[in-house]
């Protein structure tokens, strides 16, 4: 390799291969520039291209800006497209804030830490690049350029991410630009397709005789660019019309679930900070093309962000070039980048209600969350909260409130904003006072409304029972309980692994099963979870099943088998797990529902969801008669509808042997079955003359003893008080609690409803 001189001649390939004297300027400190006013030109059919080559301090190449190293190197030549002259041909080094070179930069570029430790930081050199480009364009009699370079990667997967993080504006010039490839491979169809080819193979194509090794780093590589363009004007009357662009701004927008979205334009990010918004994705993905309304924030059960996104981009090749950033950087933490599915965005962006649609209409606009709004608040209350310094668009129409299939409120709300300063105003009132309550004001996007929409609008008012399923010989049975350790369980099984399977990884040891005592147990998903439990006649048959099957193969997989006992099996089916350091209950201590049955809901009753987790004695204590005993109805068996799930794994029961399993399976109970065993007469789950209340709003550290305290004066014992968990195990401010009677369970949320517990106004509601 030469060295880097100041200032010198270098020669550039002509039309016809002879050599042409101009000028070169190697841009390092010291140098004294005479400078022009900045101009930013551009058009479509431009009379200039400005070539331009970039290097960074890491990987080079096809990998140029996979690993998120910085630009050092900018080589650039304008090439005036119609009398096929060439301007000067200029080389900046760009000081980067980590001078590590990686070792195949080292050795591709010659350059070194030391020598790049006094050029210029990017944003002089860019301004460099706008006055000198202007300068020449001058000189050359022209008016307007595009930047042309050697694909796609210097311009989308380096300089926009880089100009995005240090918050660099990047003038109009690098919006527009003609990929070389591209344009090479329209000029000759025959040759590479555009991802496979360099500017070598390029060159040896047309037979240009170049000689990489007796020019610099980036000089080389323009020069020969320029060659490579003069063949296609000459030879391929090439007409360079259709540049590629870069969008300036993402553009929200509502998604229906009638669209078809390519599965080759979606990615999944993963490890989002929970307060990113879909403006803070798209800056992630800077310089690359998202599709309308194409950032889709995942949301967990709750209804919260869990840290996941999914994108969509224009076309498939944009989407790889997303793959190329995965684990690169958002503020302090890296992003993983997946492919994901065009079913899975539909999942989550797309909608179906006229409302939504016609909410999300107005385009352009800045999406806010409100949060915990009372149930009583009105357009005309959030309008007033928000006040005059944050005008909503439309006024009433920039308003949608979530409801439940009902119309009850759910204290969620969107609002539209016409620009960022009015939405930044709206921030600003996070967690002020609306009412007696204070609200959450966070930033949201289209598929966020979507999502919350579709959530509640399909949130049944009382858990839904799916058709049941009962078995063809429905002799009851029941799950084993105590401390006798004859059962076992077993784990890791294949997810295709059926009842056969189990039956003949058992062997000789199937005729000790009791009957009916094999249970896969199913995620909350309805799929297998890889786990089983099986219950044996005797503690001596299970250890001995335990000692000979353990790690034994079924299919491909090894299969672990430890003996446990009827207690143990039933903390796992409640959501407990079982290890070898002893038991970990399930997130929620209190009574659960038994697996093996559930009674049918009455449906005069409203109970909360997460009250169908618990036993009816839990709720209300009930005194049955000997008469309402003769008249429940036969239990109906059913696998529990997902609503009424928090904690407890699903578990799936099959009759075991002396029946053969081939010949007994499971069937839909018929209509006519499952209406006669919704209007049988069943024990009123929420018998008179007790009543429940719902408190909602309270301080996650409450105990039974504040809420106690709370309700002093109104006959409550510690047992009438139910605490209510989230899906995590957290408790989730919400509590049921038992009143001796209706009266007094109406007069305590006449007296109490709103009062201050700790820090936070509770509500009361009669369920």
């Amino acid at each position: 390799m030469k060295s880097h001189p100041q200032s010198y001649i270098y020669e550039t390939l002509s039309l016809y291969g002879a050599y042409k004297q101009v000028p070169v300027q190697i841009h390092l400190p010291g140098l004294k520039l005479k400078l022009f006013p900045p101009v930013v030109m551009t058009a479509s059919h431009s009379d200039s291209l400005v070539v331009l080559f970039g290097a960074t301090a890491g990987a080079y190449g096809a990998k140029l800006g996979s690993d998120e190293r910085e630009l050092i190197l900018l080589v650039w030549q304008v090439v005036d497209l119609h009398s096929k002259k060439v301007g000067t041909l200029h080389k900046s080094l760009v000081k980067a804030d980590n001078l590590d070179l990686s070792d195949q930069c080292r050795e591709v570029s010659a350059l070194t830490p030391e020598g790049l430790s006094k050029a210029e930081p990017l944003d002089r050199v860019l301004q460099q690049f706008s006055q000198l480009v202007s300068s020449d364009l001058k000189v050359l009699g022209r008016s307007s350029y595009t930047l042309c370079s050697d694909g796609q990667l210097l311009i989308r997967q380096v300089l926009h991410p880089e100009t995005s993080k240090k918050n660099l504006l990047l003038s109009d010039c690098f919006y527009s630009f003609y990929d070389l490839r591209k344009e090479f491979r329209s000029c000759y169809p025959s040759s590479a397709a555009g991802k496979d080819q360099t500017i070598k193979t390029m060159a040896e194509y047309l037979g240009l005789g170049t000689d990489e090794a007796e020019e610099d780093f980036g000089v080389w590589q323009v020069k020969t660019m320029v060659a490579i363009i003069f063949s296609m004007l000459s030879e391929g009357d090439h007409v360079f019309t259709e540049p590629e662009t870069v969008k300036h701004k993402y553009e929200t927008g509502p998604c229906s679930k009638s669209e078809t979205v390519d599965s080759e334009t979606v990615i999944r990010a993963r490890g989002l900070p929970w307060q990113s918004s879909d403006q803070d994705i798209a800056r992630f993905f800077k310089g690359l093309n998202i599709a309308k309304g194409g950032v889709a924030l995942c949301l967990n059960s709750q209804g919260r962000r869990n840290g996941e996104a999914l994108v969509r981009f224009v076309n498939s090749e944009q989407r790889d070039l997303a793959l190329e950033r995965h684990k690169h950087h958002m503020g302090s933490r890296y992003i993983e980048v997946y492919k994901a599915t065009g079913e899975e965005f539909l999942k989550i962006a797309g909608g179906t209600s006229n409302e939504v649609a016609q909410f999300l209409s107005k385009e352009n606009q800045v999406i806010i969350r409100m949060r915990g709004l009372p149930f009583t608040a009105t357009q005309e209350d959030v309008l007033g909260f928000l006040g005059p310094e944050c005008p909503v668009t439309g006024g009433k129409e920039g308003l949608l409130f979530v409801k439940y299939p009902d119309g009850r409120p759910t204290g969620d709300a969107f609002v539209l904003f016409s620009c960022e300063e009015y939405a930044q105003s709206a921030l600003k009132k996070h967690k002020e006072i609306l009412g007696k309550r204070y609200i959450e004001l966070f930033r949201s996007t289209a598929a966020e409304v979507q999502q919350v929409l579709n959530r509640y609008m399909s949130t049944p008012l009382i858990p839904t029972l799916p058709t049941p399923i009962i078995p063809v010989i429905p002799p009851p049975y029941t799950i084993a309980t105590g401390s006798v350790r004859d059962c076992v369980r077993l784990r890791g099984l294949p997810y295709t692994a059926g009842i056969d399977d189990i039956l003949e990884f058992m062997g000789d040891a199937t005729g000790d099963i009791k009957p009916h005592g094999v249970h896969m147990v199913l995620n909350q998903q309805g799929r297998p979870s890889g786990d089983a439990f099986i219950q044996m006649k005797s503690a001596d048959k299970a250890f001995m099943v335990a000692q000979k099957c353990h790690k034994k193969m079924m299919k491909d997989r090894y299969v672990e088998v430890f003996q446990c006992s009827g207690e143990e099996m039933n903390f796992v089916l409640m959501g407990g797990t079982l290890n070898r350091s002893g038991l970990s209950p399930p997130p929620c201590k209190l009574p659960c529902l038994s697996p093996p049955a559930y009674a049918a809901f009455q449906t005069a009753a409203v109970i909360p969801a997460e009250a169908a987790l618990y036993q009816p004695q839990a709720l209300l204590p009930t005194t049955r008669t000997p008469q309402a005993s003769a008249a429940a109805p036969p239990a109906v068996t059913y696998y529990p509808a997902q609503a009424a799930q928090l904690y407890m794994n699903y578990t799936a029961y099959y009759p075991s042997p002396p029946v053969s399993p081939t010949t007994v399976g499971y069937i839909a109970a018929p209509p006519g079955a499952v209406a006669a065993a919704a209007t049988a007469t069943h024990t009123p789950i929420l018998p008179q003359p007790g009543a429940l209340v719902r408190m909602q709003g309270l301080p996650y550290n409450t105990g039974m003893k504040e809420i106690l305290s709370f309700f002093q004066g109104y006959q409550l014992q510690a047992d009438s008080i139910l605490m209510l968990y989230n899906f995590n195990g957290q408790p989730s401010g919400k509590a049921l609690v038992t009143f001796p009677s209706l009266d007094l369970a109406k007069k305590a949320v006449a007296e109490k409803n709103g009062q201050l517990l700790g820090s936070r106004y509770v509500e009361l509601y009669l369920v």
